[in-house]
């Protein structure tokens, strides 16, 4: 997928799960279960990790339908964001889309989360409604942000 000196995504693989899993409780006031984050490893679905240095500093998932792709949920450790990572892992999961022949993307976003809706706006995705109180702790709207590719 990509790789430099300092950084390399690769696919999710069962090794990462555990790391993944803190990631989460770092990063969302609900986070997924190690359980559920094994979605990942399955056909339906598709998870890519970030590593420096064999650790995990961020990672992406992906589930996957016939000609459609939803971001589930992509996270970078606290202590590595603003240098790129978020991006790499959206271009690798629109790659991989691509791959698999989808012809769009969608995801929620809450609406306060101004980075991340930058990080989607400059890949190509777009407003296209809002769920109301989709998230909770604390309860917020999300935008629907939806890619053609």
């Amino acid at each position: 997928m990509n790789t430099d000196s300092l950084l390399t995504v690769v696919r999710v693989s069962r090794e990462h799960l555990g790391a993944i899993a803190e990631l989460e409780a770092q990063c969302f006031s609900e986070p997924w279960s190690e359980a559920s984050l094994e979605l990942l490893l399955s056909d339906a679905a598709l998870g890519v990790v970030a590593l420096r240095e064999q650790t995990v500093v961020g990672y992406g998932g992906m589930l996957l339908a016939p000609g459609e792709g939803q971001i589930t949920n992509l996270a970078v450790s606290p202590d590595a964001r603003r240098c790129g990572i978020g991006a790499r892992l959206l271009e690798a999961l629109c790659a991989e889309a691509r791959k698999r022949n989808a012809e769009q993307l969608s995801l929620e976003v809450r609406v306060s989360n101004a980075a991340a809706i930058a990080l989607y706006t400059s890949h190509g995705f777009a407003a296209a409604g809002i769920r109301k109180r989709f998230y909770r702790n604390p309860t917020e709207d999300a935008f629907v942000m939806l890619c053609r590719l």
